[in-house]
């Protein structure tokens, strides 16, 4: 039987990822992540500028490789790592924009679960809806992680929207009014590709930006600044090994 790797993706081996991949959308914040956190980090995969490192932290190994933006290119990478790599946690650590008054800029989110507006879920085939929620373990050590750093955080549901520019603009309102904390791009089929797969996800979030107040964080910010949110996924990947 033909192996199904490397893909048209991936360019690499099982053994080349560790058991947890930490997973930020911008292959410039994997390559900072790799080379600030991890110790001996190789590349492992550079197909079309996706940058992929495993190196260990604190002893133990872990992976990060971007994702690229959007749900379409989060749900080939998480696929492929869960059903081809051997990947068992996967662990999202990107920006989102707040929604909620409570919620300031660079605070973390840590996302319960993850309403959309995508139509991601009906490849199933469901006869209904299907609630993408993260895994509970995960969770659990993200929180534990948080409040060990003293980190200002928030567990609740996230939005994740296929448009960043939405000829609606009621849309985001419609998500607010329902409590969502923020809006990312990513979360929603993550935690829909781990559980088809039986495997577990996580998305773990900086506000980069605020939709009631107008603030904002730069591009170098977002890549190099949001580095609390990194250890907290590092300690996650720890926990889980």
């Amino acid at each position: 039987m033909n192996k199904p790797y490397p893909t048209p993706h991936i360019n690499a081996t099982p053994e080349d990822f560790a058991k947890t991949v930490l997973m930020p959308g911008d292959p410039l914040r994997s390559k900072f992540i790799a080379e600030n956190f991890l110790e001996n980090a190789r590349l492992v995969n550079n197909v079309r500028g996706v940058q992929g490192y495993t190196g260990t932290y604190k002893g133990v190994p872990v992976s990060v490789m971007a994702s690229g933006m959007g749900m379409p290119s989060i749900g080939i990478y998480s696929y492929e790592l869960y059903n081809f790599f051997g990947v068992e946690n996967i662990i999202r650590v990107g920006s989102a924009g707040a929604m909620q008054e409570n919620l300031r800029v660079r605070d973390i989110v840590i996302g319960q679960g993850a309403s959309t507006n995508s139509n991601y879920a009906s490849q199933y085939c469901i006869p209904g809806t299907f609630s993408a929620i993260s895994s509970y373990d995960l969770l659990r050590e993200a929180v534990k992680a948080c409040e060990e750093k003293g980190a200002r955080y928030h567990v609740g549901n996230l939005y994740s929207s296929d448009t960043f520019y939405c000829d609606d603009e009621t849309a985001a309102g419609k998500f607010m009014k329902l409590g969502c904390l923020a809006v990312e791009m990513e979360a929603a089929a993550l935690y829909m590709n781990a559980a088809r797969a039986g495997k577990n996800a996580l998305a773990i979030c900086t506000i980069s930006d605020h939709l009631l107040t107008g603030e904002v964080t730069t591009a170098e910010e977002r890549q190099n600044s949001f580095t609390q949110m990194m250890e907290v996924a590092l300690e996650v990947a720890v926990a889980m090994n």
